[in-house]
């Protein structure tokens, strides 16, 4: 395993294990399974409504707990200090942990200033290890770094070969924030696991689309956190450790990127709109 420093000194896997859209249902047999593979990192979110079956992975899997980073998200219908607060503390309940390895703003939306507050007193109470943010667009994310006692450690955002966040890297790296994908593979957009030249890559190390794109990421130092409810597929996305894309292949996937996004844009109206009417 590959790991990062975190600006607070806290060591985090470059590879983790998502359950963003795990059915319920399904979460405890997903977790308990990728645990088995090897991952040591799982990302959950209060707004996956999976948080349970996630803790129940983890304590049945007879793993130490320090061996397992945990990450959760505040939603947006908790923000604000006393409802993040709260929103914490059933977290950490229904994790059954005393505390999260990494906690996470959301969305940048309702009172996330509260939010931070909130989540800055769990961070000194030790009810977290490390804080941070998801999906905070440049500005906002400079916004919240430049007002905050304790600076974001993480920010996670869309992040694939088409959105490599370029622009947006370059102010976290400025101010010592880790940057983390979500949708690593874009979930299949844009033709995703049939492009040429990930395909052609991959074939040269013996590896799949999938495997060339986490591979692309994790030597681009970004944190990635692949999901599927699929055993073989946890397999292929763990077995990315044993080579090295060469400068000229991470070049081709660099000129792969178009800079925008896949899915929304939080500059949108539109998009704004519908976050809101969740409030």
């Amino acid at each position: 395993m590959e790991y990062v420093t975190l600006n607070n000194g806290v060591k985090m896997p470059k590879l983790g294990y998502g359950v963003y859209q795990t059915p319920p249902e399904e979460t405890k047999r997903c977790v308990t399974e990728a645990l088995e593979v090897g991952y040591r990192s799982i990302d959950t979110a209060q707004a996956y409504y999976n948080e349970e079956g996630v803790g129940e992975a983890v304590i049945g899997s007879g793993i130490p707990r320090e061996e397992i980073f945990l990450t959760t998200k505040i939603w947006i219908t908790n923000a604000g200090y006393e409802k993040a607060k709260a929103s914490i503390e059933e977290s950490l309940r229904k994790l059954q942990t005393d505390y999260v390895d990494l906690l996470l703003i959301h969305q940048p939306f309702g009172d996330y200033y509260g939010s931070w507050r909130a989540m800055e007193e769990a961070y000194r109470q030790g009810k977290a290890r490390a804080i941070g943010v998801s999906n905070f667009y440049p500005d906002r994310y400079l916004d919240l770094e430049h007002f905050a006692e304790v600076k974001p450690m993480v920010n996670q955002v869309e992040t694939h070969v088409f959105q490599q966040q370029k622009m947006a890297r370059e102010y976290m790296e400025k101010h010592g924030t880790q940057i983390m994908s979500w949708g690593p593979f874009a979930e299949g957009r844009n033709e995703y696991f049939t492009n040429p030249v990930l395909k052609e890559i991959g074939e040269h190390h013996g590896k799949s689309v999938a495997q060339t794109a986490l591979r692309f990421l994790l030597q681009e130092n970004v944190v990635v956190i692949p999901k599927s409810v699929h055993r073989d597929r946890m397999e292929e996305n763990y077995d990315v450790f044993d080579f090295t894309l060469t400068p000229e292949e991470m070049d081709r996937i660099r000129a792969l990127d178009g800079g925008k996004s896949l899915f929304f844009s939080h500059h949108d109206p539109e998009t704004v709109e519908w976050f809101m009417s969740l409030l």
